[in-house]
């Protein structure tokens, strides 16, 4: 877990990164992975029926959000800064004020997300992490 805690304690963004340096982004396969998660993130909230309610805040097209997650998780996980080129800093609570977030729209969140870790990264340990740490994540972003 001490790779995750490396990204959490980097502030500045860092926009020419050392491939070399071992990071959750690199570790998890990259740019590959980090798609294939984003994609299933959004296959999972429009298939399963106990997200329906989380889906109707997403506006469409939904590929639109796709690349958002998927530009934000990049840099996240550490790769490139992505969202915070085209976007700036995320702010992702301030960006998510205006919708009503509860335990329960945290929770159907967290539901795409884990199937999508669980389906799209490999180790189980990396799995384990970044679940843990993207579920502090989640829980910060609730309003209600």
């Amino acid at each position: 877990m001490n790779w995750l805690k490396k990204i959490f304690e980097k502030q500045q963004v860092d926009h020419h990164r050392d491939a070399e340096q071992s990071n959750a982004y690199d570790l998890i396969g990259g740019d590959k992975v980090i798609r294939a998660i984003a994609h299933e993130f959004y296959q999972q909230m429009q298939q399963r029926p106990e997200t329906q309610t989380l889906l109707a805040l997403h506006r469409a097209p939904i590929a639109e959000s796709e690349a958002k997650l998927y530009e934000f998780l990049t840099g996240w996980l550490g790769g490139p800064p992505l969202y915070q080129q085209k976007y700036g800093h995320p702010a992702l609570r301030a960006r998510h004020m205006p919708f009503s977030i509860d335990e329960s729209m945290r929770d159907q969140w967290l539901i795409c997300m884990r199937a999508a870790i669980d389906k799209c990264i490999k180790k189980p340990e990396h799995r384990q992490a970044i679940i843990q740490a993207i579920s502090t994540l989640a829980d910060h972003m609730r309003n209600q």
